[in-house]
């Protein structure tokens, strides 16, 4: 009976060794893929930041493991590849920084959570159209747990609190692979949203978690966003 037990438990060892790659490893019949590196950054320039998503993508192999990053900006407006100049109506003196993701012009600033995905799509089984719908989720999901009611649109992508946007997404595709990500206010100077037509959309309100829950941390916000996103892609992953 003792020499049974030992010949299984060196068959197991064996199927686990053979089996065990960089992104996901088997036991039996059950898989557990390989989660995302969150790395929480603080507040970070945004022209290097945007650099070293562009590097990590392009220096990437079939063996890196994917990172969520975690951060906030100074006050920047970006400019999506499509971005319009009628769009910005006064910089008032904030940087304008020309961008290689999709959409409009939109604004970092501090007191805003601004989460980061290099991800190999192909890895996780899942499209630039099921991600943004995943992103948006994480965000609606973390929102109702502070009692606040949001949801996405299909016809302008983010997240929304009634008519007002409270998270902006984003994406560049490269060769399977992702980076920027979404943007959400927490609890921010909201005036510079006033300064452009934010996403390309005249006279978009723009909202912030601390207009409905003013004693939330920034931080448990940053934690759980990253937290929510794991978990979303590990449930996507899984259901395909």
């Amino acid at each position: 009976m003792k020499q049974h037990q030992k010949r299984e438990d060196k068959a197991v060892k064996r199927e686990t060794k053979q089996n065990l790659s960089p992104s996901t490893f088997h036991v039996s019949r059950f898989t557990f893929h390989r989660s995302p590196e969150i790395k929480f950054l603080g507040l970070v320039e945004y022209e290097s930041t945007w650099h070293a998503m562009q590097q990590f993508t392009s220096q990437r192999t079939a063996e890196t493991r994917d990172e969520i990053w975690v951060l906030q900006h100074p006050p920047t407006f970006t400019q999506g590849q499509a971005g319009k100049e009628e769009h910005l109506l006064d910089a008032h003196g904030i940087p304008v920084v020309q961008i290689d993701r999709g959409g409009q012009i939109t604004y970092h600033g501090p007191g805003q959570v601004v989460a980061y995905l290099l991800l190999d799509l192909r890895r996780w089984k899942i499209n630039v159209r099921e991600l943004v719908r995943l992103m948006e989720q994480a965000v609606v999901d973390l929102l109702a747990e502070h009692n606040i009611i949001a949801f996405g649109r299909e016809d302008a992508p983010g997240v929304y609190v009634g008519e007002a946007k409270i998270a902006a997404l984003g994406l560049k595709i490269r060769k399977g692979c992702c980076y920027h990500g979404l943007s959400l206010n927490v609890g921010m100077d909201t005036r510079p949203y006033s300064y452009i037509n934010p996403c390309g959309f005249q006279g978009l309100r723009v909202s912030q978690i601390k207009d409905f829950n003013a004693s939330v941390l920034h931080s448990e916000i940053e934690q759980d966003l990253a937290r929510k996103l794991s978990t979303l892609l590990q449930q996507h992953f899984h259901a395909v």
